[in-house]
């Protein structure tokens, strides 16, 4: 499974969008724009991403340009992935 899709399926795992993220594409706007992420929600995605994805985020990592839009936040996971 691509890392865009691995995302999108998280984020509406986390959201509860039912099926919305579905429809996202790179350029949908997230943070500011999906009512559903907000600074808790936020909390609750990274949680989910590093437990899924075996990944690692460190607080001085989280910036709101990462949550700007879903191709932001898929190359900040893909970068993650890569190590």
């Amino acid at each position: 499974m691509d890392t865009q899709k691995q995302v999108l399926r998280i984020l509406d795992d986390v959201l509860s969008l039912d099926g919305r993220s579905a429809s996202f594409g790179p350029d949908t706007l997230l943070l500011g724009a999906i009512p559903e992420l907000d600074s808790m929600a936020v909390v609750s995605l990274l949680t989910a991403l590093e437990e899924q994805l075996g990944i690692s985020v460190d607080d001085d990592e989280i910036e709101g340009a990462t949550f700007a839009s879903v191709g932001s936040l898929t190359a900040f996971v893909a970068g993650k992935l890569a190590g």
